[in-house]
């Protein structure tokens, strides 16, 4: 995007929250690419990123004298339980600038809600900023706001944790009540988040039955902080047997067993060695294997 290119994506995303009744909290216009931080107050949101998409297109090309798509592929939305994730969300997306090598300081990048929150800048119109900027202290909220951000690099890596099944960002409760009140029975193909979702049903019904085959009780894998002996060894063999067949991939695996993506990795190493120097491990695994379809 040009600087024209970005003024005219501004207008148009100042047009979309008005006539979609949808409130922005925050915002970067990368060079290739855009992230919007948004709540709807109707469940529009499909009708108005569409309106977005092409709106601007007819509008970009119209000034540049170009035809055909300008975005590609769908847009990524990714749902947010509550305020609790909204601050560490909105400097995930302030520090995108950063992370992209595209500037050495924050507030050098105008394209971005970054200064409005940090410094207090005057922003957009359209922008909401009272939300996220009232957790902090009423003395200098964006004080409170440029400290966190400078801090955050350190909590990125939770916050990717906390992104289950690739678009719910809040807690496993959150994400099985979202998967209970709205995937339906045969989710539709053309919708990937329904897909995704009943993929990952199926395979907690797996890692389930396979933890029932073993003896080993879920809940203790998932609430104990260092499991031993008989019952590490099952819990590593679970994620062995879910890795190696495909159906989960160690981010996956790290939200259904609430660890890290590389203490996955990690425990699939040493298990799989293990396999070949055990016959209870290797009796185990031929119990699955007899009994687990895929």
């Amino acid at each position: 995007m040009s600087e024209k290119d970005r003024h005219l994506f501004s207008n148009t995303v100042a047009e979309f929250a008005e006539r979609f009744e949808i409130d922005i909290l925050a915002y970067v216009f990368m060079p290739n690419h855009y992230h919007l931080m948004a709540r709807t107050r109707h469940a529009n949101l499909k009708t108005a990123m569409q309106w977005l998409g092409t709106t601007y297109t007819r509008r970009f090309n119209n000034r540049n004298s170009k035809q055909g798509h300008l975005f590609q592929g769908r847009y990524k939305s990714i749902l947010v339980e509550d305020e609790s994730y909204f601050i560490g969300l909105s400097c995930y997306i302030h520090r995108n600038p950063l992370r992209a090598g595209l500037v050495n300081r924050l507030i050098d990048y105008p394209w971005s809600s970054y200064p409005v929150y940090a410094y207090g800048k005057k922003g957009p119109d359209w922008l909401r900023t009272e939300k996220i900027l009232s957790a902090f202290d009423s003395s200098d909220p964006h004080a409170g706001y440029r400290l966190k951000v400078q801090d955050y690099a350190n909590e990125e890596k939770q916050l990717m944790e906390d992104l289950r099944h690739g678009f719910i960002l809040g807690s496993e409760q959150f994400a099985e009540n979202i998967r209970n009140r709205f995937l339906p029975e045969t989710p539709e193909i053309e919708i990937p988040q329904q897909k995704k979702l009943a993929k990952d049903m199926n395979s907690g019904d797996q890692i389930e039955k396979a933890a029932a085959t073993l003896g080993l009780d879920m809940e203790k894998c998932v609430q104990a902080g260092r499991l031993r002996g008989e019952d590490k060894q099952k819990r590593d063999l679970l994620l062995y047997l879910m890795w190696n067949t495909g159906l989960m991939t160690n981010a996956e695996l790290g939200n259904r067993f609430a660890m890290t993506y590389s203490a996955v990795s990690h425990n699939v190493a040493s298990i799989k060695k293990q396999i070949n120097q055990s016959e209870q491990l290797q009796s185990w695994l031929a119990q699955l294997n007899s009994q687990f379809k895929v």
